[in-house]
């Protein structure tokens, strides 16, 4: 036997084997995670409920260094904007706090032309300049100066405006800018984490956190087409045309209003969506103008009492309300009282979200209506035309429960001319809503025609009068004739 195995089989030998297996044993049990052993080890290390990582420190995308790093990210395609314009009357404040169209002024005398100057924020979001702002922000301008982060000044060029959804968009002389990835806004879910980036009563370069509030808000009269995301991350004026940003860097949406009784942050903010902003984005720079889809239709919600009173199994849906003569909907045999309930197979019950889906349809797009019709569900292709001006893409009609106690009379040939109405108008024309009647509360007006009551024509103010009576008890669903346009009124009294 040769000397090494000699040695090695000895004492000596055996227990610096065991020592190294032991020690080696020891290295592998205790940092299983290492880089050398993970290529073989079967078990992923577990430090309980509070564990140490090494990738980002937030979920969904963020950076490992945290908010800190998205800001960076993003703080470079954020510009200030300044434009000013000629104005009549004296200016209500000085400095950068005058202008932002968050502001309303009342009052005071003309004094003649005034240089108006406005502040507001922008978006880069392609390398050759394009900016995305609000329409408000570059509304009237005469000049419009953009300062990038980097302090340069450069003027811009508004390539076009479109106040129905509060946006414009401006080009930039120049090339290889900072830009802000588009994120999908549709995704967005309440109570995700977000970040506002703007130029607050001038402060460059501000940004603020919270949280979306909440999504879809529409009908509060900022724009035609709303769908805006809410958030409390803080907005004041100067944000507007701002980036709203998720946890990854991307747009999400464009800060353009608050709500407020003090001028300043309350805590509830409102941006349009990234999708839309695009969408405006990209027919302006491709075409030069936004179009939009059209049907011609009056839609309204459907309440509770409306769908008991056409016979409607549950609330759900939108109601047509009246039907444009001759315009895309008609010509596809759609008819006042149908109710829309899905557009292509996706469900509806949202008169914003329908109005926004056909105005973002361009025009001769096929799209196939499910309608409720006599109880019974059938579909409808309609091919879509293009939204012109003086046209609503699918005008919402409001509506609200009511009591009734109403004073009527016939609608004479004098009657009609004075209301506007085309000749051989019938109906009942409203000429008072009685305080603490049943519908003191409703949207019944003065100058309404009501032209039908329960599904049966009134013709007079004795047809009116016994249909109320044959109803009973039983909630009424009004037809009215408002302006020209048809809508349902419904009162409620059943119970």
């Amino acid at each position: 036997m040769r000397r090494w195995q000699v040695w090695f089989f000895g004492r000596s030998g055996q227990a610096l084997l065991w020592i190294t297996v032991i020690v080696a044993g020891w290295l592998l049990l205790t940092n299983p995670g290492s880089a050398r052993a993970r290529w073989w080890w079967p078990f992923e290390r577990s430090d309980g409920p509070f564990t140490t990582t090494r990738g980002p420190i937030i979920k969904d995308g963020a950076p490992a260094s945290g908010w800190t790093a998205v800001a960076k990210a993003v703080m470079p395609a954020v510009v200030n904007i300044a434009s000013t314009r000629t104005v009549r009357g004296p200016s209500a404040m000085p400095g950068p706090f005058l202008s932002d169209p968050f502001f309303r002024f009342f009052g005071g005398p003309e004094l003649g032309p005034v240089r108006e100057r406005s502040l507001g924020s922008g978006v880069l979001v392609t390398a050759d300049g394009i900016v995305i702002t609000n329409s408000h922000v570059v509304e009237g301008a005469q000049d419009i100066k953009v300062t990038l982060a980097d302090r340069r000044e450069l003027t811009g060029k508004l390539i076009g405006a479109d106040p129905k959804t509060d946006l414009a968009i401006v080009k930039l002389p120049g090339k290889d800018f900072p830009v802000l990835a588009f994120g999908d806004s549709s995704r967005l879910d309440v109570a995700e984490v977000v970040l506002a980036v703007g130029n607050p009563f001038g402060l460059s370069q501000t940004v603020t956190m919270g949280i979306v509030s909440a999504l879809g808000r529409a009908n509060l009269g900022i724009a035609d087409y709303e769908d805006f995301i809410q958030t409390d991350a803080a907005i004041n004026p100067g944000n507007s045309g701002g980036a709203l940003v998720n946890a990854r860097g991307q747009l999400i949406g464009i800060n353009t209003a608050i709500f407020s009784q003090s001028g300043g942050y309350q805590g509830i903010g409102f941006a349009v969506p990234v999708h839309m902003a695009r969408q405006v984005m990209e027919q302006f720079v491709s075409r030069g103008a936004v179009t939009r889809g059209y049907l011609g239709v009056a839609v309204q919600e459907v309440t509770p009492t409306i769908a008991r009173g056409l016979g409607i199994p549950e609330a759900r849906g939108i109601l047509v309300s009246d039907v444009v003569p001759d315009g895309p909907a008609a010509k596809a045999g759609l008819r006042r009282g149908d109710v829309i309930t899905a557009v292509d197979d996706k469900p509806v019950n949202d008169v914003g979200h329908f109005r926004n889906l056909i105005a973002g349809l361009p025009a001769s797009t096929k799209v196939k209506l499910t309608i409720l019709r006599d109880g019974r569900e059938q579909g409808v292709e309609v091919t879509v035309g293009e939204l012109s001006e003086g046209r609503q893409a699918a005008a919402p009609m409001k509506d609200r429960p009511d009591r009734l106690g109403v004073a009527a009379v016939d609608v004479t040939p004098e009657v009609a001319r004075k209301l506007g109405l085309p000749p051989g108008t019938q109906g009942a024309v409203v000429v008072e809503v009685l305080p603490g009647g049943l519908a003191a509360d409703s949207d019944l007006r003065p100058g309404d025609v009501v032209v039908e009551v329960n599904r049966k024509p009134v013709r007079s103010v004795r047809d009116f009068a016994r249909a109320v009576e044959e109803a009973g008890g039983k909630d009424l669903i009004m037809l009215v004739n408002r302006g020209g346009t048809t809508a349902y009124v419904a009162i409620e009294r059943a119970g």
